[in-house]
């Protein structure tokens, strides 16, 4: 179980290993000579005139994301309309399907609820929210507006408009889109599998979850540590080390391939520690001496560690995982410090022998000292976010593990409240969150486990997946067409990228079944339905001739028709999903948002021919746009793209 219950002693040395793999950014386009993005950062301002003040309408700070633009357009307009009322907030949300308008403004209910009783010149809502629309801040932006029901303010953009900023993100790349979120630094705790145990199905979702959380943040312009909590020390290392020599008399020859599977070396030593008392004892003064810093027992331990890192890196590698581990012992210098800070301020209480914070609201109390005086769970996690917040200067710290450990991260966050680390409001920065997932789980509802009951491991799976989408493209004759290289490629990128897809999608608080049919099919909302929409947009620039990065300085963008336009609003609304994305650690919004993306492409070219029509060059730039969100969101969903089906 990632992030496991584990007995910490108070002496260990921090070690703290890079795992660095090549991370998937942008990926130059295959149709292009150069495939660069010229990243000019250009900004638009727009002037607007409200009354017989000329102000600015300050959209240049949001340049890509297209709602928060239009609440900076009301934003004004609020001032205006009431400027006594400073603290309301307005209330911009983007319009449902077969709803008027691209935009909607719901401030005038709430407002009139506020202001009613203060002797308002307005009769109810219709009058505030037409008050609202008049002092809308005139902008090329905005085609029209109008008012509905209780005083709903509609807003229908300007297509000309949408059509200039997509030619703008062209030019200058999908970068300038990126949200701005009001952190500058987070840590993502994620992964986090214990030494001397193999990963298994149950780290899938942590580290994909994880490693997509990281992105996005990193995407919109925060520098994220990524830290894998590995479970690097406790009572289990004194058995595992006892073992290592009975098996290893010669610890310096032992190697990865001499111990094996480490999985099964982690059970044999757990049966003999269990059936073998006097090994039972060995292993126990293993344990002191550990503690002790012996030389020789902490040249073990560190063996066994590296050997497990290699393991683990074989997997990151694969997923294309970037983390920085900073594993339990790391953190032990400062335990005994931390405690005494808590223990100053008056948390920790005696209780039958432990030390222990009882927290309102609460049944049992947050045990931070264990009787015998060893260090838990609790205590390793307070100091963790102790160093992340005092050290590495976090002002967002989120943990992402699987739903069953909330009662834990509930109270260990309550206790660090207590002790004045974090603000009362869990919404205030610095901020703390425990991103909770669901299990994987097989078709008959139970844990996704093997045939012997075993946990499936994580490599192994992978490996299936890989396998399949071969056997895929091999049946379609792709080995006649492609270099074994691009089969091989092709096929890792379909499925590991289906493995992943078929994660993220679901709410992460939610369950899922596991199904690789399911996961690898062509239709519906898979990754490899998407990977194959974008590889099929590639195919018709390809195609056309056209070399993409001239017509980008040269050709003209138009949303003359509906499918267009709706494609267009669609791929403008790309950076405020990203920032929903982020700010409410959902994933599973970006794949609605990658899916919908293709199904509004797909209407648009089941309509609309592309190459040999008079608005080719116009319709070229759409789908180029189109294959740059797409891979985007590629990205942050840590897949690869393909280029040929």
């Amino acid at each position: 179980m990632a992030r496991s219950l584990t007995l910490v002693p108070v002496i260990a040395t921090p070690p703290s290993s890079l795992f660095t793999f090549n991370r998937l950014h942008h990926l130059p386009s295959p149709y292009s000579p150069s495939g660069v993005l010229r990243a000019t950062a250009k900004r638009f301002t727009f002037v607007t005139k409200s009354k017989s003040v000329t102000t600015m309408a300050a959209v240049q700070e949001y340049p890509g994301n297209l709602k928060r633009q239009v609440e900076k357009l009301f934003d004004a307009s609020l001032r205006s309309t009431v400027p006594d009322e400073t603290g309301v907030e307005t209330e911009v949300t983007a319009s449902l399907p077969g709803k008027p308008g691209d935009y909607q403004c719901n401030n005038a209910m709430g407002l009139w609820s506020i202001i009613k009783g203060k002797g308002t010149q307005f009769k109810g809502p219709p009058a505030v929210g037409q008050a609202l629309l008049k002092n809308l801040p005139a902008s090329e932006m905005v085609e029209s507006c109008s008012v509905a029901g209780p005083g709903f303010v509609n807003v229908i953009l300007s297509s000309k408009w949408m059509a200039k900023s997509i030619e703008t993100m062209l030019i200058d790349g999908i970068d300038t889109w990126a949200p701005s979120l009001p952190v500058k630094r987070a840590v993502v705790d994620f992964s986090s599998p214990n030494i001397a145990k193999e990963m298994h199905v149950g780290h899938l979702r942590s580290t994909i979850i994880g490693d997509t959380l990281a992105r996005m943040l990193e995407y919109s312009k925060v520098e994220v540590l990524r830290r894998n909590h590995v479970g690097d020390w406790g009572t289990q290392f004194g058995m595992l080390i006892e073992y290592l020599f009975e098996k290893f008399p010669d610890t310096e020859s032992v190697t990865e391939t001499a111990i094996g599977d480490l999985q099964s070396f982690y059970k044999e030593s757990k049966s003999k520690f269990d059936a073998d008392p006097e090994f039972k004892e060995k292993a126990q003064k293993a344990v002191v001496r550990l503690q002790g810093g012996d030389a020789i027992y902490r040249k073990a331990w560190t063996k066994i560690c590296d050997i497990s890192r290699a393991e683990f890196a074989k997997v990151y590698q694969r997923l294309r995982v970037e983390l920085e581990e900073k594993g339990e012992s790391f953190y032990n210098p400062y335990i005994a410090k931390v405690i005494e800070e808590l223990n100053s301020k008056g948390l920790i209480e005696e209780s039958e022998g432990a030390r222990v914070i009882f927290l309102e609201g609460f049944n049992i109390p947050l045990m931070v000292v264990k009787s015998d005086g060893g260090f838990n769970y609790a205590s390793t996690d307070l100091t963790a976010l102790w160093y992340r917040l005092n050290e590495e200067k976090a002002e967002w710290i989120v943990y992402v593990t699987d739903v069953g450990q909330q009662q834990h991260f509930s109270m260990f966050f309550k206790a660090a409240r207590k002790a004045g680390w974090l603000p009362e409001s869990d919404k205030a920065y610095p901020r703390v969150d425990h991103v909770g997932f669901g299990l994987v789980k097989e078709e008959d509802g139970k844990r996704f486990r093997t045939r012997s009951s075993e946990v499936v491991r994580l490599v192994d799976l992978l490996d299936e997946a890989k396998t399949r989408s071969k056997t895929a493209l091999l049946e379609r004759g792709k080995d006649k067409e492609w270099t074994p290289e691009e089969l091989d490629q092709t096929a890792e990128a379909v499925g590991y990228g289906a493995v992943k897809y078929a994660d993220l999608k679901n709410n992460r608080s939610t369950s899922y079944t596991f199904n690789f049919d399911q996961m690898l099919s062509d239709k519906g909302n898979t990754a490899v339905y998407l990977l194959y929409a974008h590889a099929r947009i590639c195919s018709i620039i390809r195609k056309s001739g056209k070399v993409i990065d001239e017509l980008k300085k040269t050709g003209k963008l138009a949303l003359d028709h509906p499918e267009e336009r709706a494609l267009g609003l669609h791929l403008l609304r790309f950076a405020e999903t990203v920032e929903a994305a982020c700010a409410n650690l959902l994933p599973h919004a970006l794949c609605e948002y990658l899916y919908e993306l293709s199904e509004r492409y797909t209407s648009f070219y089941s309509v609309h021919q592309v190459i040999g029509s008079a608005e080719e060059a116009s319709r070229l730039l759409l789908c180029e746009a189109t294959a740059i969100v797409m891979r985007k969101c590629f990205h942050l969903l840590g897949i690869t793209p393909v280029y040929k089906i």
